[in-house]
């Protein structure tokens, strides 16, 4: 198969919650990754607790034209969400899309670019300056002691 002449869709996989705000937040950061990767086609997906589930999400970027996707699991390490129910869905979708390329990409694990967020979300608990660091949004700063 020529994988240079594929078109290659990015599907960013979050965990999900009953949350809309967590939806939208997860929707945000596709956008820089799309921004950032320079690759158009990027959709999100969810293991569970969330719209699109993982096999729409597949099935959204066929319809996009992809033939080759990226699964990218937006999980800090390699647990049984992605060691079993990614290829789990990879496997359903292979059947549903003959021909199409499935690749799984690693989880987020160990990175010195997260050590520099997690300081950051240090400093800014502390009060200090936050750098360049992105609000989630989802909850705000919490800056007083719990007891």
């Amino acid at each position: 198969m020529n994988r240079t002449a594929l078109k290659t869709a990015v599907l960013l996989i979050g965990h999900g919650s009953p949350r809309s705000e967590v939806k939208s937040a997860f929707c945000a950061l596709a956008d820089l990754v799309r921004a950032a990767g320079g690759n158009g086609l990027v959709e999100v997906a969810f293991l569970s607790c969330g719209e699109p589930d993982i096999a729409c999400g597949i099935d959204r970027c066929v319809v996009q034209g992809a033939r080759r996707i990226v699964l990218c699991p937006y999980f800090l390490f390699a647990g049984s969400h992605v060691r079993n129910d990614l290829p789990a869905a990879m496997a359903a979708a292979g059947q549903r899309h003959p021909g199409l390329e499935l690749l799984l990409a690693e989880p987020l694990g160990v990175h010195a670019k997260l050590a520099e967020v997690v300081c950051e979300r240090v400093a800014q608990a502390l009060g200090g300056p936050a750098g360049r660091a992105e609000s989630s949004g989802l909850d705000g700063p919490r800056h007083e002691p719990v007891e």
